[in-house]
């Protein structure tokens, strides 16, 4: 069994994804799901880091562009996107949270992605 622990895609809102201009992205993850997950892994660690990589790509395009990465989990992951160079139309975003997990000497990255359609009107 997987649990879904994330990321979530909220940015500005859950709802919006019609964007222009200057937006910042946000993604966060459920650490209950996320200890869950571990265990059905059979690991029984703690998560002690996080990092959320952003890309975006245009729709139906095959190559994504880096936007940014944070590693601010109280801050919600936040990267900053300027759309004001970009032409109108339907994008894609992918955020990817890498979380690191200490189990006793050991440490594993476990990693799941979220991708989001959005469309860039500026």
């Amino acid at each position: 069994m997987s649990y879904n622990w994330g990321p979530f895609f909220i940015v500005p809102s859950e709802k919006l994804n019609i964007l222009s201009g200057r937006v910042v992205l946000r993604e966060r993850f459920d650490e209950e799901l996320l200890q869950k997950e571990l265990t059905t892994l059979g690991y029984s660690g703690v998560a002690f880091k996080a990092t959320n990589p952003w890309y975006y790509r245009k729709k139906g395009t095959g190559t994504w562009i880096k936007i940014g990465e944070s590693d601010n989990r109280e801050n919600w992951f936040s990267v900053p996107w300027d759309t004001t160079n970009l032409e109108n139309g339907n994008y894609q975003v992918l955020g990817q949270m890498h979380v690191l997990v200490k189990e006793g000497d050991k440490e594993l990255v476990i990693f799941r992605q979220n991708v989001t359609e959005v469309r860039i009107e500026n």
